[in-house]
């Protein structure tokens, strides 16, 4: 096996699960100095430093590594080159096997505009739209009228989600031109545009397809992708809850009928768009693995990436369409590094200081690339790991979802397990009722965290009190205090009097300890508080072990896992309860007393000053000093994780200083530009 490496991140190498190819170079993104795929190969390469554009785009670089490893088979992973006909083209003159579809479908499917006639001409359903490519901005708003608004702007060459707007006037509609070739060109070195009928509330459901040389294809059923934010998937599922058994078949010989139409030979994904009364449409063909690939392989038993090798190597089907079954669910969270607080993501940098995958739970798997002490760099996608979880119904799937989550320690990043977790317990994805808009519809104001119920609230100030007081009790503890020559007198407290500050809102606590008790478990020793808060009496049981990232609490009988992310001398705990952080200060009595006394930090005025929402990279900067600004104007561009996101002013007035200029490297909250 052979890997590739950059100076920030990795070319992928190994073997699969296990599982060892000769000569088989395969290739993935990771995002981290800490490069754990390189260290599972038997040879590694650098193909240069971490911008894309000089390392995993750069063709040359890539194809000097083969030629040096003997590669004789390369798999080009989820992204960058992966729907390249040229880099396929390449590999195939040196007699070295693209694992993937011939260039021939990757050109046909991968070119939005071709994909769309030939989807007409395989009688597969479409979005009406302009089958061309898009000139300029002024020619956007003519097709734009025509069609009618909304409309949807995507790259030609695109995927991902990348270089994709919608545009619901002309104003959107030039800016959505303007952002779209931009990411278009960043992403996929093409900036081709095409404009089409936006659908308004859909779903997006997609289509497993595996064909062969020898002119077999299947369809390995759906999988429901309809939670999406920035047109970018967060949750996945197979199979879906809403189609019935006639849609799915239909779905099914449509996506089978495209790709033989263009004699599609490995595994390719074709994606609609199905609407309430359950019409579907096509949208794109992805002629390469999925990301989500993963909930497929849990109900059906195949193995995409062994299947997608063998028919690269020219064996034939294994199976026929009645072989392909459903049996249970899956579920698929991508985790990210992201804050969900601000626009359902914004991207996050950082070393991961701790890192622990739920794997030690049934039915779940995890797909990652890292370590704790991994990076994760401004330079590419800020997915974390695919988390995924397996049921015998959907119910189970969830359920193990819910405790994956619970369960999965990630610190020195911000992430958005938060947010995943809310989405799989709301009661509308419970149902079903879900589209492409249900972040939006659900979450209107932003995503907020979770909102406890009372008796939640309960538990959880029952849970971080006892989690205190355990904390005081431990550090009065000494390990060998008979052979001190300083007599140790333990204070006798038979409960503690606690002042508990959450959201704003001040309790009084009080905790009595019940004393030690064994568990079923061997070796395990458990201790009980009985807490009253607010009047209910709450009876709290833990092993109470500090050292560990996660902490299995019993509360009235309700188990929960808790993660305590820091705790402070001045009574300041952070901790992850039903997937949300709550920040709660908890004091003593006669140290709540005491602190009145204390002055509070003045806030920040903000309404005079831009600050950069995430970590990336300046693109434009569209004013200078004097200029006068109205409210919501457009301040400067700023790319993150090859997503361009525009900066406005939140209030009018005149530029008072720029602290940046297109092209520099900026943090979360750096001063951008300064108003009067």
């Amino acid at each position: 096996m052979a890997g590739f490496w950059t100076g920030a991140a990795a070319l992928a190498t190994a073997g699969r699960r296990g599982r060892r190819w000769p000569k088989l170079l395969m290739r993935s993104v990771a995002l981290w100095t800490v490069k754990v795929h390189v260290k599972m190969a038997d040879e590694a390469v650098c193909v240069g430093p971490a911008p894309t554009s000089k390392s995993y785009l750069n063709m040359n670089a890539i194809m000097d590594a083969v030629r040096s490893t003997r590669a004789q088979a390369v798999h080009p992973g989820y992204g960058f080159l992966s729907e390249n006909k040229e880099f396929a083209k390449r590999l195939a003159a040196e007699d070295v096997i693209f694992i993937g579809p011939d260039t021939h479908a990757i050109q046909a499917m991968g070119d939005k505009i071709e994909s769309k006639l030939l989807a007409k001409k395989a009688k597969v359903n479409t979005i009406p739209g302009f089958d061309g490519v898009v000139k300029d901005a002024d020619e956007a708003v003519r097709i734009a009228r025509e069609i009618g608004y909304p409309v949807m702007i995507k790259a030609s060459a695109g995927g991902g989600g990348k270089g994709m707007r919608i545009a619901w006037d002309d104003e959107e509609t030039r800016d959505g031109f303007r952002f779209s070739s931009q990411e278009a060109a960043s992403s996929f070195g093409d900036d081709r545009l095409l404009i089409e009928k936006f659908i308004d509330n859909p779903r997006h459901i997609e289509i497993q397809v595996l064909g062969d040389k020898h002119g077999n294809a299947l369809w390995l059923n759906e999988r429901e992708c309809s939670i999406q934010r920035r047109n970018q998937k967060v949750v996945e599922e197979a199979p879906s809850i809403f189609l019935d058994s006639e849609t799915r078949r239909a779905m099914g010989e449509q996506a089978v009928a495209l790709a033989k139409a263009v004699n599609y030979s490995s595994a390719g994904t074709v994606e609609f768009l199905v609407d309430s009364k359950k019409n579907f449409y096509f949208l794109e063909m992805n002629t390469r693995l999925q990301v989500e690939h993963p909930v497929t392989e849990c109900i059906t038993g195949l193995d995409l990436v062994q299947e997608m090798i063998r028919v690269a190597k020219g064996y034939p089907l294994r199976h026929k369409q009645a072989d392909i079954p459903i049996n249970g669910w899956a579920v698929e969270c991508r985790v990210y590094a992201e804050d969900p607080y601000k626009s359902f993501g914004l991207p996050s940098v950082g070393r991961l200081s701790q890192y622990e995958e739920p794997i030690h739970l049934p039915g779940v798997r995890v797909d990652s690339g890292i370590q704790p002490g991994s990076d994760i760099s401004i330079y590419y996608d800020p997915m974390i790991s695919k988390l995924i979880t397996y049921g015998s119904d959907r119910t189970e799937a969830l359920k193990r979802m819910e405790d994956a989550l619970d369960s999965y320690v990630i610190r020195g990043v911000t992430h958005n397990i938060a947010l995943l977790r809310e989405v799989i317990i709301n009661s509308r994805f419970i149902e079903g009722d879900i589209n492409t808009k249900f972040l939006s519809d659900v979450y209107p104001d932003g995503f907020k965290g979770h909102p406890l119920t009372e008796t939640e609230r309960n538990q959880f100030l029952a849970v971080a009190s006892s989690l205190f007081v355990a904390s005081q009790l431990r550090a009065q503890h000494f390990q060998d205090h008979e052979s001190s020559r300083v007599p140790i007198v333990k204070p006798q407290v038979a409960s503690w009097e606690l002042s508990v500050k959450l959201h704003d809102e001040i309790h009084t606590v009080v905790v009595s300890s019940s004393g030690p008790t064994f568990s079923h478990e061997p070796q395990k020793l458990l201790h009980s508080y009985m807490v009253e808060v607010d009047g209910s009496k709450l009876n709290v049981t833990s092993t109470w072990n500090l050292a560990s990232p996660l902490l299995s609490v019993n509360v009235d009988g309700t188990q929960r896992t808790i993660q305590c992310l820091s705790r402070e001398a001045g009574g300041n705990m952070s901790i992850q309860f039903l997937g949300t952080v709550y920040k709660v200060r908890i004091l003593t009595k006669l140290a709540a007393e005491l602190n009145k006394f204390m002055l509070e930090k003045a806030a920040e005025d903000t309404s005079s000053i831009l600050r950069s929402p995430m970590p990336g990279v300046v693109v434009a900067i569209s004013v200078k000093p004097g200029d006068l600004v109205a409210e919501g104007q457009e301040i400067c561009v700023i790319e993150a994780m090859k997503m361009q996101n525009s900066m406005t002013a939140g209030k009018t007035g005149k530029v008072k200083s720029v602290h940046c200029k297109a092209g520099d490297t900026v943090g979360e909250g750096d001063l951008l530009v300064e108003l009067e």
